[in-house]
């Protein structure tokens, strides 16, 4: 009897192995872990703490810009960066869409500055993504708000475009079931949405903004409307008019905002929303009282933005500076 052949090997096994080995290398290479920097950039958290320490101090509305930013750049698209890429004559980034117009310079500046000393220290290994969440983090703790985990390991968008936003970023005069289903549709809930909303806790809004609704709005405090109209009076001549988000403790990060609402000292028409819909009245109801709760889900809610759409692994780049693509 002639020898038998061995078992061939299907095709389609060869197949499948070969799948599941790309699959496990695209995992390794994409994975997200705390410590992602440790052996490629040890420095990595020293020189991000003394340039977010230094800037904040010079410049203290860093804090209330930076989570702005982080936040505008990650719920439309994801947070990969790409709401620091500057226009070019042949591309009209986000940062110049007209929502972004108002961005103020400072976070822009910080990232600047972190990603300069980084490539000094490290080239091209830290991304300007994993920058921003970072300090955003840091500058809310910094004020006084929760501390929570950032996964490090984004890689950074080659593309930015400004037509891209369209319908993705939530405006002060959308009726609280437009913002409720544009959460949605990135995957928060309305809790989540209502305690990302506390970012209000700081910060301040122009008031071209709520002007316009300070006569009509019957939500607001009357000696509050009367203040705003006092302090918004010059706005048409000076756009950069602007008045604190919470007037209470503006530099603080804590649940003043939600205190005021019910007072009818929110500043903004979605911020009188949150307390008029009953979709959202019981969490505003429920941070009001207690700061733990709010700074707890404001702290999960953050940390899932903070991994929302992430580009990793050969999707992304690590661009060598955060307002060009390579």
């Amino acid at each position: 009897m002639a020898p038998s052949s061995p078992p061939q090997t299907p095709p389609s096994a060869v197949v499948i192995v070969l799948f599941l080995l790309f699959s496990t290398a695209l995992l390794c290479e994409s994975r997200l872990s705390l410590d992602y920097y440790s052996k490629t950039c040890p420095s990595f958290t020293k020189i991000m703490q003394d340039t977010i320490t230094n800037k904040q101090i010079t410049s203290p509305t860093t804090a209330a810009g930076a989570l702005r930013l982080f936040f505008h750049d990650c719920l439309p698209n994801g947070c990969d960066g790409s709401i620091l890429i500057s226009s070019t004559a042949f591309n009209k980034a986000e940062r110049d869409a007209d929502i972004n117009l108002s961005l103020p310079g400072d976070p822009f500046d910080l990232i600047v500055r972190a990603k300069t000393a980084l490539e000094l220290a490290c080239p091209n290994t830290v991304s300007c993504s994993d920058i921003l969440a970072v300090a955003t983090r840091d500058l809310v703790t910094m004020l006084g708000g929760p501390y929570y985990n950032v996964y490090l390991g984004r890689k950074d968008s080659r593309v930015s475009s400004a037509s891209s936003l369209e319908g993705k970023l939530p405006k002060p005069t959308m009726s609280m079931s437009q913002l409720i289903n544009l959460f949605s549709s990135s995957g928060f809930t309305v809790q989540e949405m209502v305690a990302l909303s506390g970012a209000h806790t700081i910060g301040f809004s122009h008031c071209k903004e709520f002007s316009s609704n300070i006569s009509n709005d019957t939500h607001y405090n009357p000696r509050f409307a009367q203040a705003l109209k006092q302090a918004c009076s010059g706005y048409p001549n000076n756009p950069t008019l602007s008045v604190f988000n919470d007037i209470m403790t503006p530099n603080k990060f804590d649940n003043l905002y939600y205190q005021n609402l019910p007072k009818g000292l929110g500043l903004l028409e979605s911020d009188h929303g949150l307390y008029g819909d009953p979709r959202t009245k019981p969490f505003v109801e429920l941070y009001a009282r207690d700061q733990n709760k709010f700074f707890q889900d404001f702290a999960k809610a953050m940390q899932k933005l903070s991994i929302y759409g992430i580009k990793t692994g050969r999707r992304g780049e690590i661009r060598h500076r955060c307002d060009a693509v390579n």
